[in-house]
C-alpha cells in the first residue's frame, strides 16, 4: 500500500479546484462527510486542496483506514500541529489529542481506567438513576424537547457523577460556547481568530477555568482519603500530577480534568440526538427498540454482564446511526517525514486530512449504504468485520480513549430514555437537519415531542 521511501514511480498528485482565497471551505462546511466521499469516488485515495488558502492533501477510504492502525501509520502521522493551539488557548504544554510517541502513551495510561467501562462496573443502575433524574427535569410530558441541549445536560450530568464525582450542570453553556469557539477557530480552522475577541467566549472561557479550579481542590481534597477502587478520572490524574509532575504538570490539570465535558459534550450529545431521530423515524425499530428494552428492565433493576448481547435491536440502531451520522468524519494530522501513500508522495510538514469515514458510505461494503438497517451488524452479515470499512470512534493510536465506557452510557441512556418516554417526531415527516461545526450531529433546533410516559 505504501513506504516510506520516495519513489521515482510516485503517482502524480490529482489536485481539487476550489475558489479564490477560501479553496474548498463551502463543500467541506457544508457536508464534510459527503465531500471527502465525492473526493475519492472522483480522484481515488489520495487529492490534494486549499482550504482558506491553507494547502491540505487528503487521504482516504479502507486505504487510510487501515493505514492509520499500521506501525508506518504511527510512525509517518502526527496530531500535535492541529492541537498546538487548544494548548496555547489553555496555557498547557500538551493535551492527550495532540501527542504522540511515548508521551502519548504516558497520558493514556494515566487515563485509562477513569475513561474505561471498568469505570462504572457495579455502577450502571447508580447510571440510570442519574438518567432517569435528567428525563424528569428536561423532558416534561406535552413539552417540545430540543433534543442535542437536553442530551447535552443528561451528557454532563452523567459524566460529572460517573467520572468526577460532581454534575456541574450551571456550566453547561459555558462549556459550549467554548467549545465552539476554542475547535472552530483553533483546532478545525474553519472560523477566523477575531472570534476569540468575543466578550461571550472570553466570560465562558472564564467560567470553564473556574470550573476546572473547582475541580483541582476537590481532587486534592480527595488525595489519600479513598479507597482505590472508588477512585475516578480526577483522582488518577491529581495522582499523576503529585508522582510524575513531569507527565502531567499543574499547567495541564484544568484542560485535563475539564477534558471529559469538552470531549463528551458534543460526540455523546450529537449522537445521542441522533439515535433518537433514527428510531423514531423508523416505526418498525422503535417497536423491536421498546420490546427489548421492556424486558430489560422488567426486573426493575438490571444485571450488567452481557449487556450489550440483550438489546441486540438497540445496539444495533446505534451502530448504524453511528456509520449514518459519524462525529469522527475525519481525522488531522501532519506528516513526521516523507512517504509513499497508494503510490503518491507526501512530504514531511504536510497537513493531512484522514477520510476514515469514507468506507460508511460506499456500496461496495454496505449494500444500500443509504438505507437505515439495524441488522447490517449481525451475524453472519457483520458488515462492519470488514477490514476498514467502520470507523465511528477513529483509527491509529489516537482511537477514542472513551470508546468502551461511551458504548455503555449511550446503550444505557437510550435503553432508559425509550423505556420510559413515549415519544414522536414534530412533525411525524421531519428531516433530520445537521449541522457540522465544530464536530457534526444534529441542528440544535431538533425538537421531539413527549406524547406521554411508559414507565
Amino acid at each position: 500500500m505504501s513506504t516510506v521511501h520516495p519513489t521515482l514511480e510516485a503517482r502524480q498528485t490529482p489536485t481539487l479546484r476550489g475558489l479564490p482565497l477560501i479553496g474548498s471551505l463551502i463543500p467541506m462546511a457544508r457536508d464534510p462527510a459527503k465531500f471527502f466521499l465525492d473526493c475519492y469516488r472522483r480522484f481515488g485515495p489520495v487529492v490534494r486542496m486549499k482550504v482558506l488558502g491553507q494547502p491540505y492533501v487528503l487521504i482516504a477510504g479502507v486505504e487510510a483506514a487501515n493505514f492509520m492502525g499500521t506501525r508506518e501509520g504511527k510512525e509517518c502521522l502526527r496530531s500535535k500541529e492541529f492541537w498546538q493551539g487548544l494548548v496555547e488557548e489553555y496555557g498547557a504544554t500538551q493535551v492527550l489529542p495532540g501527542t504522540d510517541g511515548e508521551a502519548h502513551k504516558k497520558l493514556r495510561d494515566v487515563m485509562r481506567h477513569g475513561y474505561s467501562k471498568e469505570s462504572i462496573q457495579g455502577r450502571y443502575n447508580e447510571l440510570i438513576a442519574i438518567t432517569d433524574g435528567s428525563l424528569r427535569r428536561d423532558w416534561p410530558v406535552g413539552r417540545k424537547v430540543p433534543v442535542v441541549e437536553a442530551m447535552q445536560y443528561m451528557v454532563v450530568d452523567q459524566l460529572g457523577t460517573i467520572l468526577t464525582g460532581a454534575a456541574p450542570l450551571e456550566y453547561v453553556k459555558d462549556i459550549r460556547i467554548t467549545i465552539l469557539h476554542i475547535l472552530n477557530v483553533l483546532v478545525t480552522r474553519q472560523r477566523p481568530k477575531i472570534l476569540l475577541k468575543r466578550p461571550q467566549y472570553k466570560k465562558a472561557k472564564a467560567r470553564v477555568y473556574e470550573l476546572g479550579e473547582k475541580m483541582i481542590a476537590a481532587a486534592k481534597a480527595r488525595v489519600g482519603k479513598i479507597r482505590d477502587e472508588e477512585r475516578n478520572l480526577i483522582d488518577d490524574v491529581m495522582q499523576a500530577h503529585l508522582d510524575t509532575p513531569e507527565v502531567m504538570p499543574a499547567s495541564d490539570l484544568i484542560v485535563t480534568l475539564t477534558g471529559p465535558y469538552v470531549a463528551g459534550l458534543d460526540t455523546v450529545a450529537n449522537t445521542t440526538a441522533a439515535i433518537v431521530y433514527t428510531v423514531l423515524k423508523h416505526p418498525d425499530v422503535l417497536a423491536r427498540v421498546q420490546a427489548e428494552v421492556d424486558a430489560l428492565f422488567a426486573g426493575g433493576t438490571i444485571e450488567e454482564d452481557d449487556l450489550l448481547k440483550r438489546i441486540p435491536s438497540l445496539q444495533g440502531a446505534i451502530m448504524e446511526t453511528m456509520r449514518l451520522y459519524p462525529i469522527a468524519v475525519a481525522q488531522m494530522r501532519t506528516a513526521t517525514r516523507d512517504f509513499v501513500f497508494a503510490g503518491h508522495q507526501i512530504r514531511a510538514g504536510e497537513m493531512i486530512y484522514v477520510g476514515t469515514s469514507v468506507p460508511h458510505f460506499m456500496g461496495e461494503y454496505w449494500p444500500e449504504p443509504e438505507k437505515f438497517d439495524i441488522d447490517r451488524y449481525a451475524k453472519p452479515r457483520a458488515e462492519h468485520m470488514q477490514p476498514g470499512v467502520y470507523s465511528p470512534y477513529g483509527r491509529g493510536p489516537h482511537t477514542c480513549l472513551g470508546k468502551s465506557l461511551a458504548e455503555i452510557q449511550i446503550a444505557l441512556s437510550m435503553a432508559r430514555l425509550f423505556y420510559k418516554l413515549d415519544l414522536e417526531l414534530d412533525p411525524p415527516d421531519y428531516v433530520l437537519k445537521t449541522k457540522t461545526a465544530p464536530t457534526p450531529g444534529p441542528e440544535m433546533d431538533f425538537k421531539v415531542r413527549v406524547k406521554g410516559l411508559r414507565h
